[in-house]
């Protein structure tokens, strides 16, 4: 049975950012939570570098690995989510989960990488002042003993 759905349409409603880069590193793909969280228009960011996104001091391990992934056909996260500071149009760091996925041309080529992202600043925020908070209630307790 051959679908129905939209396939662009689905992109452009799915809440998390989707963003897709040729081999090369340029966005081909930029969806309407990918603004909402970034804050590049999608006129913006297609056709730019994958950096607009990525930290300066992330830049050389990202390109490293993207480009081991284009040579080699292979991602070693493939199913796996990955959490990494991401950057907005702003300047501020925000804390993201994604996962990725590779596109193939007919004859088996990469057309593309995609990633599936979500912005988990506020839970990765929450997270660190909890460890915090057990610290300092751990150090407490263990200053009360004798």
């Amino acid at each position: 049975m051959q679908s129905t759905i939209d396939f662009k349409e689905l992109v452009g409603a799915i809440g998390d950012a989707v963003v897709a880069a040729d081999p090369a590193g340029a966005i081909t793909l930029w969806n309407p939570a990918a603004e909402r969280m970034f804050g590049h228009t999608e006129a913006e960011a297609m056709g730019k570098s994958l950096d607009i996104i990525i930290p300066q001091r992330q830049q050389q391990r990202h390109w490293d690995g993207y480009h081991k992934t284009m040579e080699t056909g292979k991602t070693k996260y493939g199913n796996d989510v990955l959490r990494v500071p991401a950057m907005h149009k702003d300047g501020h760091t925000l804390s993201i989960a994604f996962t990725v996925a590779m596109l193939h041309t007919a004859d088996g080529k990469i057309s593309a990488i995609v990633a599936v992202m979500r912005d988990e600043s506020a839970r990765f925020a929450e997270d660190r002042a909890l460890r915090k908070r057990l610290m300092e209630l751990e150090q407490a307790a263990g200053a009360g003993k004798p």
